[in-house]
């Protein structure tokens, strides 16, 4: 007849085991990469969004600093059309302010404010608040003495 008997063998357990704990350090291995991954992405993306911002905010800058000058020409009208560069960030939160001697940047967030100093050497007084949702360009606009920021072409 054919006896069976049971051995203590503890291999198998071992070997078992060796394979949870495997796992496990893999998908804490796979969970900590992940982490990174996600971290420098989020990094990437608020860093495009200051360039951006940045970039824009120096392009308009430079635009009213020439509408500054073309406003010193007697019985002038000017205008120029400034590109706004696409951001990661919500830009229905963003508005813009011209003043005499600054452009403002507000983000609602706060995380985003900027501002850039102009020189202010034009006599014509600087005005002009624009919302930047959906905004793929502003005009810079020098007339009736006035300069100003405006979302639509000016018909002069």
């Amino acid at each position: 007849m054919n006896t069976t008997t049971l051995q203590d063998n503890r291999e198998g357990a071992a070997t078992e085991l060796g394979y949870v704990f495997t796992f496990l350090l893999g998908v804490l291995l796979l969970t900590m990469f992940s982490l990174w991954i996600y971290d420098i992405e989020t990094a990437t993306r608020e860093r495009w969004n200051v360039e951006a911002i940045d970039a824009n905010m120096n392009d308009l800058s430079a635009a009213i600093e020439r509408t500054d000058i073309a406003s010193r020409i007697e019985n002038s009208s000017y205008a120029e059309r400034v590109y706004w560069r696409a951001t990661e960030a919500d830009e229905s939160q963003f508005t813009l302010e011209l003043t005499d001697t600054q452009l403002i940047l507000y983000d609602a967030q706060g995380e985003l404010d900027t501002e850039r100093s102009l020189s202010g050497t034009s006599s014509a007084p600087h005005t002009g608040v624009v919302d930047l949702a959906g905004v793929e360009a502003i005009w810079v606009v020098y007339h009736n003495g006035v300069i100003s920021l405006e979302l639509d072409r000016p018909m002069f």
